[in-house]
């Protein structure tokens, strides 16, 4: 297969599926993980895709594909993103298995637990490759079909996989938070997250600022005692009435 061939079919399957890893895209079209760096560069320049840690995926111009898109979504409010994770990751300790979903929030805390001796169970393909290349730990994937553009993995096959497991601790994002708690837009990502919640002894909503005032599709989780949200500014006062008032714990980044 000549490298222009290669090229074509790559950019065909991005087109296609909106994203994908390096490992799959090196295993599916054949030669090294640089070989498929450099197409990925070549398309990256020609405004086919956006790079982003291993992978790519497809640059849709309309404003919902720029609202779903992983790295847009990872790219917003970054420096509060970074304070999140950063308070999340020392609560980490070694030896802990730590569900991580497909949130640009969690992603930040995957990059901050990568060189710790952690346990990761996760759908989203972007945290899968990142723990693949350079973890220190097993990582598990849940199986599923892709959510398009999201690179996150949801649906029957993903939710019977999290049935099977446990966790000590489970790290999500949302869309939006109230009195009422989490919310979240796709109901297949809702569904899935309810099960991540679940499988884990406690968890961790990584949520910036943005998100408080909004309601989505469904809500995901009502406040409650084994639920801690990770914010970096202090809510209005009764949605931070309602997390004490049902046990759950608030922290804030940099306090």
């Amino acid at each position: 297969m000549t490298n222009k061939q290669r090229t074509d079919l790559i950019e065909r399957h991005l087109r296609e599926h909106k994203y994908a890893d390096l490992h799959s895209l090196a295993q599916r079209f054949g030669g090294s993980l640089s070989t498929v760096r450099r197409i990925l560069d070549v398309l990256e320049e020609r405004g086919v895709v956006r790079r982003h840690h291993g992978g790519a995926s497809l640059v849709e111009g309309d404003a919902l594909a720029r609202e779903n898109d992983f790295l847009t979504r990872i790219q917003r409010q970054a420096d509060r993103k970074f304070r999140i994770a950063s308070v999340i990751a020392e609560q980490v300790a070694p030896g802990t298995t730590v569900i991580l979903d497909g949130g640009s929030t969690t992603f930040a805390v995957a990059r901050l637990l990568v060189e710790k001796q952690v346990q990761v169970i996760t759908n989203s393909l972007p945290v899968a490759a990142l723990f693949g290349e350079f973890g220190a730990g097993e990582t598990i994937v849940t199986g599923g079909s892709i959510l398009a553009r999201q690179g996150m993995l949801v649906g029957p096959a993903c939710e019977a996989a999290l049935e099977q497991v446990h966790a000590d601790l489970a790290i999500l994002g949302g869309t939006g938070v109230t009195e009422r708690g989490v919310w979240n837009h796709n109901a297949l990502l809702i569904s899935t997250q309810r099960r991540m919640i679940a499988a884990a002894e406690r968890t961790v909503f990584a949520l910036d600022a943005s998100k408080f005032g909004r309601k989505a599709l469904s809500l995901t989780t009502p406040f409650g005692p084994r639920i801690n949200i990770v914010t970096d500014t202090p809510p209005a006062p009764p949605v931070a009435a309602a997390i004490t008032a049902a046990g759950a714990r608030l922290t804030l980044a940099g306090a």
